[in-house]
């Protein structure tokens, strides 16, 4: 199987920045498109960020211009770079990918636990 593990969260106040990682390990062949997306209580989750295989990205508008998405292929992991953090940004961030697994060689989606992300001073 796999399994994606989330990691980063934390406290920060207002205008401060956090850099969560999603590293995904075990019967893995290849990863197509890695996400962030984010739970805030009382709402729908919603994608924050998308990056495909091959580095393109796109991003929800209420984050464009403060959060960067990126990936290591190598390290089969995937980061989402948070600056000027406000309270709304406030949620339990998750990671999901598209993951081709061995030996079925079949694409399947898979989420992380999630890390609590609070913006608050």
């Amino acid at each position: 199987q796999v399994q994606l593990v989330e990691s980063g969260g934390g406290l920060v106040q207002p205008g401060g920045s956090l850099r969560l990682s999603c590293a995904a390990s075990g019967s893995i062949f290849t990863i197509y498109g890695m996400d962030w997306y984010r739970q805030a209580p009382g709402k729908q989750r919603e994608l924050v960020a998308h990056i495909t295989s091959g580095g393109s990205t796109n991003y929800a508008d209420s984050v464009k211009g403060r959060f960067t998405i990126s990936r290591d292929n190598a390290k089969n992991t995937a980061y989402l770079q948070m600056n000027s953090l406000k309270p709304e940004d406030t949620a339990v961030y998750y990671c999901n990918a598209a993951v081709v697994t061995i030996p079925s060689m079949k694409e399947f989606s898979f989420w992380g636990q999630g890390t609590q992300v609070t913006v608050s001073s």
